[in-house]
């Protein structure tokens, strides 16, 4: 019989850097900018970061599916069903959340650009971008300071050969961040951060999306 549920592997992979990617995701808790405040204290105490949902989505639907969410909250899943083309249905009863996501959702714009991921013969024939191409590109430089999450957990020191050094221990962006975290294995592109101004800390994953629409790899 023909299955009856959406899995896109491939997406998967291309989203982890062209490697099968686990069961077990270790991401940031929702914080900064992303966090929905009102007079100073949070929407919602639960809110839950776009990067999860993004995964969920991406991982298991496709471009014009409708994405059912019967807990809400602040719309969440609203906003990156929108901004990925899916169409959504949101199920909430507290009146000060549904206010909260309806803005939200007012704010977010579909960005068609996204849809490369929606394409499993394009995310399989993804570039592959090591860190070290970023700093042979002058993105990131040698002797920059890159920080492990949004509450800067860790500072580790890049290197010039791409390596970062975490108080004198040196390897890759995935074996520091899980040596942060004290964890067998982490995707460091989802947690490095580096300060492209003061006080504004960009995730290294977005210089990598950077990187590749430069056409720099050909």
């Amino acid at each position: 019989s023909q299955k009856r549920y959406t899995f896109n592997y491939q997406r998967m992979k291309a989203m982890n850097d062209g490697k099968q990617m686990r069961s077990d995701w270790w991401l940031p808790i929702c914080q900064g900018p992303e966090r929905l405040r009102e007079n100073g204290e949070k929407v919602h105490p639960t809110q839950k970061p776009e990067s999860l949902l993004e995964r969920v989505i991406l991982s298991s639907s496709n471009v014009g599916d409708v994405v059912l969410d019967p807990f809400f909250g602040t719309g969440t899943t609203g906003a990156v069903a929108k901004r990925y083309g899916r169409r959504w249905i949101g199920i909430e009863q507290d009146e000060g959340y549904i206010r909260a996501a309806e803005e939200r959702l007012r704010e977010t714009k579909a960005e068609p650009k996204l849809g490369a991921l929606d394409s499993v013969e394009e995310t399989r024939n993804l570039p592959r971008v090591q860190f070290k191409l970023l700093v042979a590109a002058g993105m990131v430089a040698p002797g920059q300071q890159i920080y492990f999450g949004l509450k800067r957990r860790a500072v580790a020191t890049v290197l010039e050969d791409g390596q970062i050094d975490l108080q004198g221990v040196q390897g890759s962006i995935h074996s520091i961040g899980a040596r942060v975290m004290d964890q067998p294995a982490c995707n460091g592109w989802d947690h490095w951060m580096v300060e492209e101004a003061p006080g504004k800390l960009t995730s290294i994953d977005v210089l990598r999306a950077r990187y590749r629409e430069s056409g720099r790899l050909g």
